[in-house]
Formats: structure tokens, C-alpha cells, sequence
């Protein structure tokens, strides 16, 4: 607003002018003048005539003027205010953009929203650091062309506006741009940031013509002829001016032009104005003469009363609306959260708001004017804050700004962040800095609290015995690793694809049901997972000399992506020890194998000696018949055919005790139980018949084959089959009740098909009280037993998944002898696959 002048009113100017002309001239001058005073007073007269003509032409073109300047800047500030307002919402996305939380998708639906709800707003792009669209949303009409994904825009594109953005860190206008439907168009790009390295801009097209439609306001449009125009005063949006007149008739009062007056557009700069003409109807010459040559004298002072009035009232209203967006902007100051203080050029405080003084305590009054050091710094801290003012003050400031400690007037310390900008006038000067103060103390705190406790976290994790390492899928990058991992591969990922590696190379059983095709995953977002990766797996690394468990686990990360987590636990003392009591089972078992023939060794010598002795007679009844002369060579093919029958025989019996006590790895082979019950009686019997006892077999027909290790299922099935025959024994049954059954027979056990053998004796049986601890190693029943047969035939029956179960048969309330039974499971249902062959790792006996 114009200061109220101070100048005399228009009808005394005048006549005080006269009054200083006349006091002025010398008495003989003032005589002839009076002297010729009616021909003044008429050319006086015609004079005012004139003169208050030219005065209230002037006067009109004063106020004129004076309204269109005010309407000029109220329609410059609403187009600011709506070009803000763009800018706003485009700066909004940018930090989406740059703070990844929009992605292309949400990005063209964003800016489809506002280009469909802000007419000037023609298009919105997303473009990268190497001026490339990324995608955008443009107006579909018929005369526009948009830019598509992975267009590279030109670099000079609307005068190097992109370049400016990226090299000022702030949005940039360009100067009006022609567009392909003819019109102009602002271009203005607002920069990014990816990882404080600059990230592209988001560029938006703004139409003058719609900017100008939509942005001044309709009373405005009604008044005057409004129309942007560049620094060349070319019509850019609007109705172009209609010819100015020529001739004479531009020098007459009434007809003068209509006036105009243009602005800057703010903040796209002195490329675009904003220009508003009067609008001016056609006037009658004649009318308009004769009412100022009749009505001039009689109507002047009403007319300039009433334009006087008019004038008043809308300076008022101006003054008041002045004052009313003061208090408004005031009030809004005032609410805000965020601490502002503005300095001046050497450093002294011109402005604080209501929330600086909140956070303080210290008043308005207490602050303004002050320079440092200001009363809320803390003494401690005077040298470093001073340093940081003199940064400020000299155009140093950090842009994501800088934390500080603030003293409040009760001497209490809080922490502070504190953003610093120039302070720009209205002409574009800069008069100070602003400075605009958060209290960070809780934020401060959870900070600090988190990173205590991430140290508490990294420190428990460096104290495990066990390498951790956490890297995401297909990347060589490292995310996290454990004092343990780092001191075992160093800083670097090799070590976890290493372990990968070494994983991979581990083979996997396929699962029992190959027709099930379920997600082991559990349908996780991995591209391609080391299948050969198993929950636990137990690789040995050269590199280190040790035996490694190595457990995996997905998880998602801070940042959204899946990773993968290796947990390696150092087991070489753990692998040695089970290699060491696999062989201590391994030597038990041949040393029972052993022991079980040493204890049949007299049966197995009567066994032998008896196709000996056949052969050693077949022998010599052949020589004497030779020697005699009496050889029938049908007779001697005969008697040699029996021979060798006992041969083969006595050899059979050889093979089959040197295929028993054969020391050799276990080894898992698809199996036929006929087999495994033959080779087991034939050499079970020879025990059995020195005791006087029989033995009956009961198996059952097309029973499946099992995968076992026949080797040990014999061992088991002989030692079973000669405990019952020592129990015949101990009990001392007469000979037609001493009797074996050993039955063969199909058997579902939990859901799964197996084969079951049971061996029923009748003998003594099991005394109840040690029926808990016949499995126990180095306990037995027998006076010369070394207690560890039943343990290693149970230890044989689990390691093939199987059940060994012993109980007493019972005639009433005596017990009339034993049963064991055994079961295993088919090999359709076995835990190894039927098609391969694999180690068996026999349980330790102990």
C-alpha cells in the first residue's frame, strides 16, 4: 500500500500558487496586472477551464493507473500462488521419488490426478539423470503429442532448464516454450536426489493460456484485457490488443488510450509478464465535449467527491484486507510446530515466532536485536557455535543441516536441528538468513538408543561360537557378518558363496512321495534357490580343516529384499567322535559276528565233518574198487557225483561262515527276504541241531523286498535264533518239545508297509525285572554272556528305521518262553530311495 500524501488538496493548489506568484512580484507589476484583471479573470477563467479539464483527465488516469497497478499485482500474486502451488505438488512427488516410496506405476496415476484436476498442468514426466523419460502422463488430445517411456530428451531442452535444475539443486522454470498444439507452455523441472548424487527431475508442462484462464480471477478478466506476454512483448496467452489509433485523436482527453501495466511472474522470472489494458468502450465526441464544456464547472466537485468517496472506500477495504492476510499470516506463524528466526546480513536477530520463543523461553522482546552470542546458546558451547554463525552468515550451510545444543532460559538443554536459507525481498535482494529450528531431544534419544542396542545385538552376535553371514540373492554383497565369519574368511562375500558352494556339492534325497509337488519354499519370492541346500547340511572346508553344520534360513531384510543367512557351526571334534564310535560299532559288530562263531565253532566242525567224511569214504571205496578191478564206470560216475555233491557242500558251509565274519562297510542294497532267511537258517541251524532243538520257518509269499544290509539283518536274525536256542536249552525241555518258530509275515506299522520277523522260543524266557535292560551295552542274562548281542541288533534294526521288540509268553501265570519280533520297512517306504545305494552310519553302542 502507498503512504497517505501529505500534499495540499487539489482545489488549493491554485490559488496558493497564486499566492506565492503574486506575493513575489514588485508593487508596479502587481498595479498593471490588477489594472488589465477582467481580461485575466476570463483568461483565468477559460484557463481553469482548461486546467481542471487536464486536472480531473489526469486525476482519472492517476486512479486509473493506481487500480490497475493494484489489480495488476493481486492477478500476478494469484498466478504466483497457483504456479506455487504446481510447484508444490511437483516438489511432493520428486521427494517420493527420491525417498522411493512411489514407484512408475503409482507415479502415472499421481500425475494423471493432478493433470486432470489442474487445467495449466499439461503433463508430468519422470525423467533420469541422463535426461531419459522414465514414464509420465501427458494430455491425450488430438493436436499434442506426449513423450513416451525412454525418450532422451534434447539437452538444451527449454534453454538447458534440466541442466540448471541439476547444478542449482532447486526447481527451475524455462523460458515459454511453443508446444505441438501451437500454444506456449512453461516447462519446470524439479530435481531429485538417489543417494545424494542428483537422480533426474520431474518435469511438468504448465499452459499459459489455461494458467491465465483459470488462474486470474473472472472480475478481473471483466475489467481489463489481461495477457501474458514475454520480454519481447510477445503475446504468449490471451486476446492479442487491438491497433493503437493514430492521428489527433490520441491528444485529446477523451481520447487517450486506455492504460495498461505489466509484472513479473513470479518465480518463473522476466520471461513471462503479466500485462493488464483497461478496457475502453467507444465514446461520442460530441456528448462527450458538450458535457465537459456545460458540465465541467457544476458537476466537477460532485464528481470528485463521489470519486473521492469511491476511492476511500477502496483504499479502506484495501487496507483492511491488508491487515486482515497480515493477522492471518501472523496467526499462521504463530501455530506452527516449527522454531523460525530470521537474521540480518551481520548476523543480528530481525524475527523470531511464537514457537522459537516456546522452545527458548526466552520472550520476543529478550531476542530481537540481539547478536552473539544469543542468550540460548550454552556457555560451554559459545567457540563452536560462533564458528557455525560465521558458516552461516557467510553462505556455508550444510543442506541437510546440523544439529546443535540449545539452552533454555531455565538453563535446561535440549538438541536441536536447524535448516538455514537466504532470505530473499521482494526485488530479489537477499536481506538475511532464515532459519527454521526443530527439537530433535526424543529422536535424539530413540537414536541413541537404537544404536546401543544394535551394539548390544552386534556384540552378542561377535560372542558366538558360531560364523554368521547374511547376503542378499544373487549379489556379492555382504550385509552382515560375525567376528566368528570374519576371522574365518575375512570382510569379503567369498566365504558365503563359498559355504554355498561347498553346500551345493552336497547331494540331497529326493522326498519319499515324488508325486508331491508342494512348494517346499513355501511360495517365498526367489528367483532361483540352491536347491542342493538342505536345513542342515555338514561340509568340510579345506581352506580351514574344519567339519562345518551349516544351517540356511530366508528372511527379508531392512530394505525389502530377500536374503539369505548362513549359520556355520564348527562340528570337526563332534565328526571325529561319531567317526571314531561308527568304527568302535563297526568293530563290535564283527567282533559279535566273531564271537557268535567261536560259539558255534563244534557244531560247525560236526557240520563239516560230515560231507568230509563222506567224501573220504567215497575216496577210498573208489580206490578199492580200482585196485580190485572191479570199476563200473557207472558206478564210479555215481560215486563221484556224490563226491563232489559234498564238496560243494562242505564249501557252501566255508563260504557262507566267510561271507558272515567278513569284516566290510555297511552298505544299504535292495534285498530279497527269502535270501536273507535262507543264508540266516542255514547257518543258524548248525547251532540250533547241537542243541537238539528244530527249527520251523513260516513266511508268507510275494512279500516285498526290503533296503537293507543283508549282512547285518542275518547277524541279527542268527543271534536271535541262537538266544532262543540256548534258552531251550537253560530250560532243559525234553527233546520232542524243543522247537524254534521263526515266521515271516507282511505288517503296517504307522501308515507304512514293512515286514515283520518273530522268533518264538520255549524256553525260560526273560526274568520281568530285566526285561527294561537287555538292550543295555555289557548286560546279560547268561553267567559267560558279554552283554552287548541285543544291543547291537537293536542298534542294526534303528539304524535301518526299523523296531526290535522282545516279550515273555506266558502259560497262565508261568512263563512258557519268549518272543522277539522285528519289523522293518519296505523299500517302497523306506527312508533311502530304492534305486540308489548308500553307507549305513551305525548308532554307537554306548
Amino acid at each position: 500500500m502507498h503512504e497517505r500524501s501529505t500534499a495540499p488538496p487539489w482545489w488549493r493548489r491554485p490559488l496558493l500558487a497564486w499566492q506565492r506568484w503574486w506575493h513575489r512580484l514588485p508593487p508596479q507589476q502587481q498595479d498593471r496586472l490588477a489594472m488589465a484583471g477582467p481580461v485575466v479573470s476570463l483568461l483565468l477563467f477559460l484557463g481553469a477551464i482548461g486546467v481542471a479539464l487536464m486536472y480531473f483527465t489526469r486525476e482519472d488516469a492517476a486512479r486509473e493507473r493506481e487500480a490497475m497497478v493494484r489489480d495488476t499485482e493481486y492477478a500476478q500474486q494469484r498466478l504466483r500462488l497457483r504456479l506455487l502451488e504446481r510447484q508444490e505438488q511437483t516438489m511432493r512427488l520428486a521427494r517420493d521419488i527420491a525417498n522411493r516410496t512411489v514407484e512408475e506405476t503409482a507415479f502415472v496415476a499421481q500425475a494423471e490426478n493432478l493433470v486432470l484436476q489442474h487445467p495449466e498442468l499439461t503433463a508430468l514426466y519422470w525423467v533420469d539423470a541422463y535426461r531419459e523419460v522414465v514414464t509420465g502422463y501427458g494430455v491425450p488430445t488430438l493436436n499434442r503429442s506426449t513423450r513416451r517411456a525412454g525418450e532422451r530428451l534434447a539437452p538444451g531442452l527449454g534453454g538447458g532448464v534440466i541442466e540448471l535444475a541439476r547444478d542449482l539443486h532447486q526447481p527451475m522454470y524455462s523460458k515459454p516454450q511453443r508446444s505441438s498444439d501451437g500454444g506456449w507452455v512453461l516447462l519446470l523441472a524439479v530435481p531429485f536426489e538417489n543417494q545424494r548424487r542428483f537422480g533426474g527431475v520431474v518435469l511438468a508442462e504448465l499452459a499459459l493460456d489455461a494458467l491465465l484462464r483459470y488462474g486470474v480471477p473472472p472480475e478481473l478478466l471483466a475489467r481489463y484485457t489481461v495477457t501474458l506476454v514475454d520480454d519481447s512483448d510477445r503475446v504468449l496467452a490471451g486476446d492479442p490488443l487491438p491497433p493503437r489509433p493514430h492521428g489527433v485523436w490520441p491528444l485529446l482527453p477523451w481520447g487517450a488510450q486506455p492504460q495498461s501495466h505489466a509484472l513479473a511472474l513470479s518465480p518463473v522470472g522476466n520471461s513471462v509478464l503479466v500485462r493488464l489494458h483497461a478496457v475502453r468502450g467507444e465514446r461520442d465526441r460530441t456528448a462527450e465535449a458538450l458535457f465537459w464544456l456545460v458540465g465541467a464547472m457544476s458537476a466537477a466537485t460532485l464528481w470528485m467527491l463521489v470519486a473521492n468517496l469511491r476511492h476511500t472506500r477502496r483504499r479502506l477495504q484495501a487496507q483492511r484486507a491488508l491487515l486482515a492476510e497480515t493477522n492471518f499470516r501472523r496467526a499462521m506463524e504463530n501455530s506452527m510446530l516449527t522454531g523460525m528466526r530470521a537474521l540480518d546480513m551481520q548476523g543480528r536477530i530481525t524475527y523470531v515466532n511464537r514457537a522459537f520463543c516456546d522452545m527458548t523461553g526466552w520472550s520476543e522482546e529478550e531476542l530481537i536485536g540481539t547478536t552473539a552470542p544469543f542468550p540460548y546458546w550454552p556457555e560451554t558451547e559459545h567457540e563452536q557455535l560462533m564458528a557455525r554463525l560465521h558458516d552461516e552468515i557467510s553462505g556455508r550451510n550444510t543442506p541437510g543441516g546440523f544439529e546443535v545444543p540449545v539452552k533454555r532460559k531455565n538453563g535446561s538443554i535440549f538438541y536441536a536441528r536447524m535448516y538455514v536459507s537466504p532470505l530473499i525481498d521482494p526485488q530479489g535482494r537477499q536481506t538475511g538468513w532464515m532459519t527454521s529450528m526443530t527439537d530433535i531431544t526424543e529422536p535424539r534419544r530413540i537414536r541413541e538408543e537404537l544404536t546401543a542396542s544394535y551394539d548390544r545385538f552386534a556384540t552378542v552376535l561377535d560372542s558366538l561360537d558360531e560364523a554368521i553371514s547374511v547376503a542378499p540373492l544373487h549379489s556379492h554383497e555382504l550385509l552382515f557378518a560375525n567376528r566368528m565369519y570374519r576371522n574365518w574368511f575375512g570382510d569379503g562375500s567369498a566365504g558365503h558363496e563359498r559355504l554355498l558352494e561347498l553346500c551345493a556339492a552336497v547331494p540331497v534325497l529326493p522326498a519319499q512321495d515324488v508325486n508331491d509337488h508342494v512348494d517346499h519354499l513355501v511360495g517365498l519370492p526367489a528367483d532361483v534357490l540352491v536347491e542342493a541346500v538342505a536345513e542342515h547340511a555338514q561340509i568340510h572346508v579345506p581352506e580351514l580343516g574344519k567339519w562345518l553344520e551349516l544351517r540356511t534360513r530366508y528372511l527379508t531384510w531392512v530394505d525389502g529384499r530377500l536374503v539369505q543367512m548362513l549359520i556355520a557351526t564348527d562340528i570337526t571334534a563332534r565328526r571325529l567322535a561319531e567317526e571314531q564310535a561308527q568304527l568302535q560299532a563297526e568293530r563290535a559288530a564283527t567282533a559279535s559276528r566273531l564271537i557268535t562263531m567261536g560259539e558255534m565253532a563244534s557244531s560247525v566242525a560236526h557240520e563239516l565233518n560230515q560231507p568230509l567224511t563222506a567224501i573220504s569214504n567215497y575216496a577210498n571205496g573208489l580206490i578199492s574198487r580200482l585196485r580190485s578191478g572191479r570199476a563200473d564206470p557207472e558206478d564210479m560216475l555215481v560215486a563221484l557225483e556224490k563226491t563232489a555233491r559234498q564238496a560243494q557242500r562242505a564249501g557252501s558251509i566255508i563260504q557262507r561262515i566267510r561271507a558272515f565274519v567278513k569284516k566290510s562297510e555297511p552298505q544299504l542294497t535292495l534285498a530279497d527276504v527269502g535270501q536273507i532267511v535262507a543264508n540266516a537258517v542255514e547257518l543258524a541251524t548248525i547251532e540250533l541241531k547241537r542243541h537238539l532243538v528244530r527249527l520251523n520257518v513260516y513266511q508268507a509269499e510275494r512279500l516285498p523286498a526290503l533296503m537293507v544290509d543283508p549282512i547285518l539283518i542275518e547277524q541279527v536274525l542268527i543271534n536271535l535264533l541262537k538266544n532262543a536256542g540256548e534258552s531251550i536249552q537253560c530250560a532243559q525241555r525234553p527233546p520232542g518239545q524243543r522247537q524254534v518258530e521263526l515266521t515271516i509275515t507282511p505288517r503296517r506299522l504307522d501308515e507304512r508297509a514293512g515286514i515283520e520277523f518273530v522268533v518264538r522260543d520255549n524256553g525260560c524266557g526273560i526274568p520281568p525285572e530285566q526285561l527294561e535292560r537287555i538292550y543295555d551295552a555289557f548286560y546279560s542274562t547268561k553267567a559267560d554272556g558279554m552283554g552287548i548281542g541285543l544291543k547291537l541288533c537293536r542298534s542294526i534294526i534303528e539304524s535301518h528305521h526299523g523296531r526290535l521288540q522282545a516279550r515273555n509268553l506266558y502259560n497262565g501265570s508261568v512263563v512258557a518262553g519268549c518272543e522277539f519280533s522285528v519289523w522293518l520297512p519296505a523299500a517302497a517306504a523306506s527312508a533311502p530311495d530304492a534305486d540308489t545305494r548308500g553307507a549305513l552310519t551305525l548308532p554307537t553302542l554306548g
